[in-house]
């Protein structure tokens, strides 16, 4: 960052004039931005010292440059590079700095700095050191910059042994991510306590996204609208204002195993003193979900089978691979094998299953899984008792989209009494009424959808249902590739014995419609036992089957 003070060009050349420039620098943000100000303290404090310096030696400051919450132990700075290639091209006779160690804090870096000074004809001079060019002077530069890279590797070292026991009490060694509050109060003994706490505005809202996604009913991009149409924004700082959250920032959310109790710094996780927002159990889920679905997106399919994925071994379990085999004559044969014996893990002797066998097993099947119309018409009216029951349940999701709509409006007549009262100028009302218009667009939007999604989800399920009672001939005339959709979406798993039988293992919902059917055991004859409860929670997709296939699973219908 630099600042024109004097424009070279403009000074007359009557006599000589001794030109210099001034270097600035703080660490740290927090030290750039204390007291509420630009500038904090330490920069308008080396700015008048190296001025009264300039006045001493008869020069003028021609440009500063600063460099605000930057390190001194790298030469990587734009407002140090800037600068030294502003003295190459331009006549100047000082350099003036603070300290030294505003300039550099390690050896190699301070011979560079100087080295390049010097090649320009400029000298550097400290405002508070004594340092020129004779021996003794550089004696001193060379000294002050020794004690400079020493302080700075102390300090690194005494920071990091601070960490550490930090750590190891089970203190938040970095600042608290969303949902909590880095917060500093005194203690009785008037001593400065910085800790963290929960923040009462975000964490709820935090605990409801990892509850949400565990579901298995969205993704990170639809719970992302969620969450931002709940109101779920970054915790403010001096420099910046709060925000929704972004894809990426949600997804390192659901992935941080602080809200679980636990703090992951440096590679390694530590029991945290903080209070968790949510269970190990419900993290873990999350995880394999996020893991699960990640996986899907990035598999890579050699042979296109609708099969392929699903059978197992029956005998040991273990995935059944599609291979091909060919006859002297030319002729290739598909089969199904245990990948357990070919890879020699197990001890397993499963013999090869034509695919044609296969696909007759996987189709018959799904006879066993289409249901009568009187079947349809009794779960059908369940499945209205339930939606019914649990319509309560979304008016509490009404209520705080209404909530945050009013505080939405609420805040753009505060900005527009502000413009009006010059407060803040146009642009920045623009940017911010914007935002707030973007919010409450898409607020207005779900309000609406509301009432449409109760009975979209609700006509979905009576499509679900309706499936079933012609499950086996639209399996039987479907393409192969609606075929492996409609498996993925009806089975989580499909075993092959040893004598060639198909032992299917139905997903949620179906397990739970054809258990209450059929009874336990699955037989056609059994005597079926109405619920008088239901749990029925489903979004609208395309039937038969779209590529999430019928989704989500249930606990129960």
């Amino acid at each position: 960052m630099s600042t024109a003070i004097v424009n070279p060009a403009s000074i007359e050349t009557k006599a000589p004039v001794l030109l210099a420039v001034s270097y600035l620098r703080v660490s740290t943000r927090e030290q750039a931005e204390r007291g509420g100000t630009d500038e904090g303290f330490s920069i308008p404090a080396q700015r008048e010292a190296n001025a009264r310096k300039a006045a001493e030696l008869g020069a003028r400051v021609v440009r500063e440059f600063i460099d605000a919450g930057e390190s001194a132990r790298s030469a990587d700075r734009d407002g140090l590079k800037e600068m030294l290639a502003f003295i190459t091209a331009t006549r100047v006779t000082f350099c003036l700095v603070h300290k030294l160690d505003r300039l550099a804090r390690n050896r190699a870096d301070d011979v560079a700095i100087h080295q390049a000074l010097l090649s320009a004809g400029v000298t550097l001079v400290s405002a508070t050191e004594s340092i020129d060019q004779t021996p003794s002077g550089m004696l001193v530069h060379g000294i002050m910059s020794s004690i400079a890279e020493f302080y700075s590797r102390n300090l690194a070292t005494e920071v990091t042994k601070g960490l550490t026991q930090k750590l190891a009490q089970g203190g938040t060694p970095m600042r608290a991510p969303v949902g909590y509050l880095n917060v500093r109060r005194t203690d009785e003994a008037g001593r400065e306590v910085r800790t963290v706490e929960v923040d009462p505005e975000r964490a709820p809202l935090v605990r409801w996204a990892f509850e949400t996604y565990a579901k298995g009913e969205t993704s990170v991009t639809g719970l992302l609208g969620d969450l931002t149409a709940r109101g779920l924004t970054t915790v403010p700082s001096p420099k910046r204002p709060s925000k929704p959250l972004g894809k990426n920032t949600l997804y390192k959310l659901l992935t941080n195993p602080y809200y679980a109790g636990v703090i992951r710094y440096k590679g390694a996780v530590h029991p945290g003193a903080h209070e968790p927002l949510i269970e190990p159990a419900l993290f873990d889920q999350v995880q394999s979900l996020l893991k699960a679905r990640n996986a899907k997106m990035t598999r890579h399919v050699q042979h296109a089978h609708h099969l392929k994925g699903l059978l197992h071994c029956g005998s040991c379990g273990s995935r059944m691979l599609l291979d091909f085999a060919t006859n002297p004559r030319g002729t290739t044969y598909a089969y199904f094998i245990c990948s357990g014996r070919a890879a020699k893990r197990t001890t397993c002797t499963r013999r090869a299953v034509p695919v044609q066998v296969a696909e007759r097993l996987v189709e018959d099947s799904y006879r066993d899984i289409t249901i009568s119309e009187d079947d349809y018409r009794h779960l059908a009216a369940e499945v209205d008792a339930a939606f019914d029951e649990q319509s309560t349940g979304r008016d509490q999701e009404f209520a705080d989209l209404t909530t945050n709509r009013a505080r939405l409006e609420a805040e753009s007549d505060k900005l527009l009494a502000a413009h009006f009262a010059d407060a803040i100028d146009l642009p920045t009302l623009k940017r911010h009424q914007d935002r707030l218009r973007a919010g409450l667009a898409d607020i207005e939007q779900r309000l609406s959808e509301h009432d449409e999604h109760h009975s979209g989800a609700r006509a979905f399920l009576h499509d679900s249902l309706r499936l079933l009672t012609d499950a086996h001939h639209a399996y039987a005339h479907s393409d192969d590739g609606n075929r492996r959709l409609a498996n993925q979406a009806f089975y989580t798993r499909l075993e092959i014995t040893e004598d060639e039988q198909l032992r299917p293992r139905l997903a949620e919902p179906f397990k739970t419609i054809i258990t209450e059917i059929r009874g336990p055991t699955g037989g056609k004859n059994a005597k079926r036992e109405h619920s008088t409860s239901t749990d029925v929670a489903c979004s609208r997709k395309a039937l038969w089957v779209g590529r999430a296939g019928l989704e989500p699973a249930t606990q129960g219908l």
